[in-house]
């Protein structure tokens, strides 16, 4: 047990001694978890003589000051801190818009420095962000896909899923159904391998895409490389290039047919290898005009150090490897003078690293601009995942606000005794506060540029996180608190700024308040239909009526079981096959066909199972063709959906066409194909995009929560289609688990997911 002054110390650091896995049993945690945690942010706990030492020293520091690093303010009042500053304080505010104010009432949305000037000559300056007091609900009802892109192959695909197919699917899905919204899997930008790290959360980057993502046939060089060109000064060039993207383009046709035809897994290294390639080609071959120049100029100078920090990490990592922790020592900085000559003799592969982030972000930036035009009030929803790679760039470029030797986990509990270790190291909350929060505003505008809106992963990070010490189990960790005020100030500032909505994974145990207080900023929460039932009292499922409305409510996620999966128990058989289970086999295929059949007695006695018996009809799909019992209850449980007051119905794209296949199998690592398989139908065969929008099953299932009134929680029309409860496609405004643990494993086993195991 930590003593009195370590408890006291800690606290003042918003390290805790202690932490409550279930409502009525509280666990101390370790004094070396405490330690360690508190040495993680410059505090030295490792004698009683030096807890004394930093205590008296802290105690000190907090009287003295007369402002914290940073202060935030809601809507037009003035702030709390500077509100209870000495009478006759004299305040000095520098705007961001680059006004001077002598008070802080009225001051618009931003980040703003404050100086405070207290009687007694006391004087303190301080980051003051101001933001809006929450943000707008969306105006109406919506529905959207839930897809990993990568998952999503067209015949035009090198292989994997890019940002040309998801263009097409949302321009498709919002003229043809009025789909809302298309929510994908995080696109950060990855470690590079071989092998790659193919979990989208476990990313080198958060701020910058992965280049893997483009569609290089949409880059405007590349036809001047691929088309044949007559007598002028480029003949050459064009000729050489042509003859460089013969290899590249035929290897692309060949992993497009191994996954499509020939039941091969998709091979991330083998799609990127092809595309740096025919990309190297097309930089080195085909110079930019003026006006793209220009952009490209323009880009650079607007993403700065940033941008450079990565693309020269990038570089480096060609030359040495991605661990940048066994890089020559002078390179582990990326201040020091050795990264500075380093970056000038690669300076053209730094160049390119930045000319493809350039790429990346203008298609991102067009693909939301056709699921805008295709009419989708949101267009596409991204994804951010709760932290970087240890070896990333954003781990190298960001090392003074990230916690040495730390990595976020989630503590043991009873569904997970052993605790997680995702193996992602956090953000020093004391570092945030001193400069203002700017790493966090600077990955938010960057997600910002092309998202309607963005799903904020395992969104209790914002509170508090487990923070595991390297070398220890995760049992052996604690809760480190942040500034959720200031965190969320910034989240709203730049999500109003953007005019996006922002989803939150809350899904599991969660800590007291945590949604509450999301909910008063305007943050909507996740709602999966499995797990909606009545914890504390009878454990049975929620009414639809009891559902809250500020949520994106769905039937499934990447990493759960397909519907049609759970709904016949070969889930079960799944996770028995790969030694995943706890219990005797058939003791756990009597639990998941009991709570099977208890959800298909509550919507055979909802009138929302149509067909097969249950009412002396059999459903048909768009095409005239009789769907099956298996279609009939999947639309069945996303009928229960539009029952709910939820704002945002999500459905999981595979549903549509009864795929069987979890995207992620939590547990495993190597012993199931995690994040490389693409969409495929109930007999496993991958079904292209193309394929997708002409299946009559999806089409059926997407008319059940497609466009009847935009009122929510109403009852079904004749047709099954939704009724007062349906879902607006036309205009209105608008997942579940998705960190990556160091094992590939996402959520279902972690600690604040109740019930998943």
């Amino acid at each position: 047990m930590p003593s009195a002054d370590l408890s006291r110390l800690a606290a003042l650091h918003g390290v805790a001694t202690s932490y409550d896995p279930s409502p009525d049993r509280t666990v101390a945690a370790s004094v070396t978890a405490v330690t360690r945690a508190l040495a993680a942010l410059g505090v030295d706990a490792g004698t009683p003589e030096a807890v004394r030492a930093a205590l008296a020293a802290r105690e000190r520091e907090r009287a003295e000051r007369l402002l914290p690093p940073t202060v935030v303010g809601r809507g037009t009042g003035v702030p709390p801190a500077l509100a209870a500053l000495p009478e006759g304080t004299r305040l000095l505010v520098r705007t961001e818009q680059g006004e001077t104010r002598p008070s802080a009432e009225d001051l618009p949305p931003g980040v703003h420095r404050v100086t405070a000037t207290a009687p007694d000559g006391r004087t303190g300056e301080a980051h003051l962000i101001v933001a809006p007091p929450g943000l707008p609900a969306p105006p109406a009802r919506s529905y959207g896909l839930l897809v990993q892109l990568y998952s999503l192959l067209s015949r035009r695909s090198w292989g994997m899923g890019d940002l040309a197919d998801l263009g097409e699917l949302a321009d498709w899905a919002g003229r043809t159904l009025g789909a809302g919204f298309v929510q994908i899997n995080p696109l950060h930008a990855a470690v590079p391998g071989p092998p790659t790290d193919p979990s989208p959360y476990r990313p080198s980057s958060r701020r910058f895409p992965d280049p893997v993502h483009l569609r290089i046939e949409d880059v405007p060089e590349f036809a001047y490389l691929s088309e044949s060109r007559g007598e002028s000064e480029g003949e050459r060039a064009g000729a050489e290039g042509r003859a460089r993207l013969e290899g590249p383009l035929r290897r692309a046709a060949e992993l497009r047919e191994a996954v499509l035809d020939k039941g091969a897994l998709i091979d991330r290294d083998a799609v990127w290898a092809a595309k740096k390639a025919a990309l190297e080609a097309v930089v080195d071959e085909v110079p930019l005009g003026p006006g793209r120049l220009a952009a490209y100029r323009d880009f650079l100078a607007e993403q700065g150090q940033a941008l450079e920090d990565h693309a020269t990490w990038c570089a480096l990592a060609e030359v040495h490897g991605p661990a940048w922790h066994t890089w020559p020592a002078p390179l582990r900085d990326p201040r020091s003078p050795g990264t500075a000559r380093a970056r000038r003799e690669l300076a053209a592969r730094v160049d390119f690293h930045s000319r493809l982030a350039w790429l990346t972000d203008t298609q991102l930036t067009a693909v939301q601009r056709t699921a805008r035009e295709a009419g989708m009030p949101l267009g596409i929803v991204h994804d951010l995942a709760v932290g970087v790679h240890p070896e990333g760039s954003d781990a190298w470029a960001q090392q003074d606000t990230l916690a040495a030797g730390m990595s976020v986990g989630a503590p043991p509990d009873a569904f997970n005794a052993r605790g997680q270790d995702w193996g992602l190291p956090p953000w020093r909350p004391d570092r945030l506060a001193a400069c203002g929060y700017a790493p966090f505003r600077a990955l938010l505008q960057a997600l910002f540029r092309y998202a309607g809106a963005l799903r904020i992963d395992h969104v209790m990070g914002l509170f508090r996180l487990w923070w595991v010490p390297r070398g220890l189990p995760p049992t052996e960790g604690t809760y480190v608190r942040y500034d959720a005020e200031a965190m969320l100030a910034v989240l709203v500032l730049e999500a109003s700024r953007a005019g996006a909505v922002v989803i939150g994974e809350d899904l599991g145990t969660v800590e007291p308040g945590v949604r509450e207080t999301l909910r008063e900023r305007g943050v909507y929460g996740t709602s999966v239909l499995w797990f909606e039932r009545d914890w504390e009292g009878d454990g049975r499922p929620l009414p639809p009526e009891t559902w809250r409305a500020d949520c994106l409510a769905t039937v499934t996620t990447h990493d759960l079981p397909p519907t049609a999966s759970r709904l016949t128990g070969e889930h079960v058989g799944l996770r028995d096959g790969l030694g995943l289970l706890t219990r005797p086999l058939a003791e756990e295929h009597a639990e998941a066909a009991a709570d099977t059949a208890e959800w298909l007695d509550l919507l055979t006695r909802l009138g929302l199972l149509h067909g097969h018996g249950t009412d002396g009809t059999v459903p048909v799909r768009t095409d005239g063709t009789a769907a099956t019992e298996e279609e009939a209850r999947i639309q069945a449980v996303h009928r229960y959906l539009l029952r709910t007051p939820a704002r945002m119905i999500g459905v999981w794209l595979p549903d549509g066409v009864g795929d069987r296949r979890p995207q992620n199998l939590p547990g495993t690592w190597d012993q199931y194909p995690n994040w490389r398989l693409p969409v495929a139908d109930a007999q496993g065969r991958p079904v292209t995009l193309e394929d997708l929008t002409a299946s009559p099953r999806l089409r059926a299932l997407l008319d059940v929560v497609r466009t009847r009134t935009d009122r929510p929680g109403g009852a079904e029309g004749a047709d099954g289609t939704g009724g007062p409860g349906g879902v607006s496609g036309t205009g209105g405004a608008g997942s579940a688990e998705g960190m990556g643990g160091a094992d590939g494993t996402d959520g279902a086993d972690r600690a604040d997911a109740p019930g998943r195991t």
